[in-house]
């Protein structure tokens, strides 16, 4: 009997979407591969998460499609999704984690990259569009390339002075009206064909009109991309919340809580800061208690997927009533003394702890950007 094994031994090695589909043919998760051969292989892995093998173990069929590049895949990979919303692509994801890419109708236009939880702002009848996708990274650096051949200007248009973009040639020269509305509309458009999966197309379509174009979107190269293209083994925390407390001889102790994303971004406007209520203004673990739990009562806020203490045992296991009150178990400390050791709760999943992990480089950036935002804080409070 056929395997899901040997249909990936006959599959090419080329980029493509592929599919997951279970036994009535329903898609159970879209993903795109600069290989589609070595990608698909990777989901027998025995590391795989357990949503990873959940999912393989009610698959029945992979279908794919192959793409001339990494560009075509992401654009195609969008598409589906959107089409489909297979249950893998949002498993313990928060759907309004997903990004988009927004053009609005407007004479000087240019694309605007959206989380899925700020869509609603933008109408489709003013606006155009696209996604969602899966990574907001590696959609700009999909848009970095496409503006290398359909330039676009984020300047204000006709300002005179010329930005940094025109310089570089990624803009036209609107800011100095080097070029008009409907030159300039003229690349907008063929970014909405591209976004829209209209390769061919637009590659007919700039034969006659523009050869240059032409060449370079038939020999685009997306190397950037593939530096970016995720493994299959996601961490799914889609909010990593950091914490540490600064203060000077006991004094203008303050808290802080950044927040970074599950690509490691920071995101500053989601960040907080907590100045120190109670007498124990040098006590760095009473304080940091008194953090977390006005933290946690903050039920409008969107709850973290991880927490990150700036700390080794001591830490964690004196905040571990906290963790229980509130019921969470998503905590880990990372301890400087230890040489960025990461320490887990004495209750931890082994398959959380090989997410972790694998995240290790962006919980340090997390907990050294927690240190420098409470530092700032304290800073400013003393020249008061």
């Amino acid at each position: 009997m056929k395997t899901l094994k040997d249909t990936i031994k006959k599959i090419s090695k080329n980029s493509g979407v592929y599919f997951w589909l279970d036994g009535r043919g329903r898609v159970l998760y879209v993903g795109r591969a600069t290989s589609l051969k070595n990608r698909l292989s990777q989901y027998f892995l025995s590391n795989v998460d357990s949503r990873i093998k959940e999912m393989v173990a009610q698959a029945k069929k992979i279908k794919v499609i192959e793409t001339k590049t990494l560009l075509e895949a992401i654009i195609l990979e969008a598409k589906y999704i959107k089409k489909y919303w297979p249950k893998y692509n949002i498993k313990d994801r928060d759907d309004r984690s997903f990004v988009y890419v927004v053009i609005p109708k407007k004479d000087f236009t240019y694309p605007l990259i959206v989380r899925g939880k700020d869509l609603k702002k933008f109408s489709e009848k003013e606006n155009d569009i696209f996604g969602p996708y899966q990574s907001s990274t590696l959609i700009k650096n999909a848009l970095r390339i496409i503006r290398r051949i359909f330039p676009y200007g984020t300047c204000k248009a006709n300002s005179g002075k010329a930005c940094f973009d025109y310089q570089v040639k990624l803009c036209p020269g609107s800011c100095l009206g080097l070029i008009n509305k409907k030159d300039y509309q003229k690349n907008i458009k063929n970014i909405i064909l591209l976004l829209r999966g209209k390769r061919d197309f637009l590659l007919k379509k700039l034969l006659k009109e523009n050869p240059l174009q032409a060449k370079s979107l038939k020999h685009l190269q997306d190397v950037s991309l593939l530096e970016r293209d995720h493994n299959i083994v996601e961490t799914n925390f889609g909010r990593i919340e950091a914490y540490d407390i600064s203060h000077f001889s006991g004094k203008n102790a303050y808290g802080s809580m950044v927040v970074f994303n599950f690509e490691g971004e920071a995101e500053k406007a989601k960040y907080r800061l907590f100045k120190i209520k109670n007498e124990f203004l040098s006590d760095d673990l009473r304080a940091l208690s008194e953090v977390l739990s006005r933290r946690l009562q903050h039920k409008e806020w969107e709850y973290p997927d991880l927490i990150l203490i700036d700390g080794g045992r001591p830490q964690t296991d004196f905040l571990s009533k906290i963790f229980k009150k509130y019921k969470i178990k998503s905590v880990v400390g990372l301890s400087k003394f230890a040489g960025d050791e990461l320490v887990f709760l004495s209750n931890f999943d082994i398959e959380f702890q090989k997410k972790v992990l694998k995240i290790k480089n962006i919980l340090i950036k997390a907990r050294d950007e927690a240190h420098r935002f409470a530092n700032s804080a304290r800073k400013r409070s003393q020249k008061i």
